[in-house]
């Protein structure tokens, strides 16, 4: 088990972001997780320690948000994402996650500069099985890494301006099967040690800590509010990715 104070103190605030998250406040904020556990260990080992704990805030956001979620969306993108984990899996060695961040980090700004400038901002549109597919696979292959799937999943989304608990509903079930599929790859390539697993259980009383400050947000925000703030966090999170992404190049 890790004992370097230096480690908590970047742990235990990514862990309770993680968790406003998944309660339903700024989702694709967990994003910035990774990169802050990051400091004091290596990318991987963070993403080792974070995934059971997200598993089990997974379990409690869909408990939060039990039956509110959209399931033509789910249909098409559950299949997209399990894909995008095995391509993951298939090219972990060949990757860097600098180059994944860049990825991620270009598209949610673009994204969000389009929301407020463009088409996305004006009018909505429906599911789509063509971009559900290539987005849920994206979502799925940036989260095995790094568990950065909330950008590319949220791309697809927000255009629909699905209510928020909707939105937030159907990416709790959706993170929720990615994650809990992540587990056999992490576990077949070692991710999954005994060091990583007790420290992962010493952080695990913040889970619902996190979801409860999320949720109790969630609550009393405003649908448009919500996706504003929503924007912002893109903006903020796209830009920390390209950074992270450039400085490691």
């Amino acid at each position: 088990m890790i004992h370097d104070p230096f480690f908590f103190l970047c742990a235990i605030p990514a862990v309770l972001i993680f968790g406003i998250a998944k309660g339903g406040f700024g989702g694709i904020i967990g994003i910035v997780s990774v990169p802050l556990m990051a400091l004091s260990v290596s990318p991987a080992q963070a993403a080792a320690i974070l995934l059971p704990i997200l598993c089990v805030m997974d379990l409690l956001a869909v408990y939060k948000f039990w039956g509110q979620w959209h399931s033509e969306n789910l249909k098409i993108m559950l299949p997209g994402a399990l894909l995008g984990i095995l391509l993951g899996v298939l090219t972990f060695s060949y990757l860097s996650e600098a180059h994944i961040r860049l990825l991620i980090g270009a598209v949610a700004l673009a994204f969000a500069v389009q929301y407020w400038f463009g088409t996305a901002k004006r009018s909505e549109v429906g599911p789509s099985r063509v971009k559900g597919s290539v987005w849920s696979m994206i979502a799925g292959f940036t989260s095995f890494g790094i568990h950065a799937g909330g950008p590319p999943a949220s791309v697809y989304l927000i255009p629909q301006r699905l209510p928020p608990t909707l939105f937030i509903g159907t990416c709790s079930l959706l993170f929720a099967a990615i994650n809990y599929a992540k587990l056999v790859p992490y576990y077949w390539m070692g991710q999954l040690s005994g060091d990583n697993m007790l420290t992962s259980l010493l952080l695990l009383p913040l889970a619902p800590f996190g979801i409860g400050i999320g949720y109790y947000l969630h609550k009393r925000v405003s649908t448009q509010l919500f996706y504003g703030i929503f924007n912002v966090f893109l903006v903020l999170t796209g830009l920390k990715l390209l950074l992270d992404g450039i400085a490691a190049l």
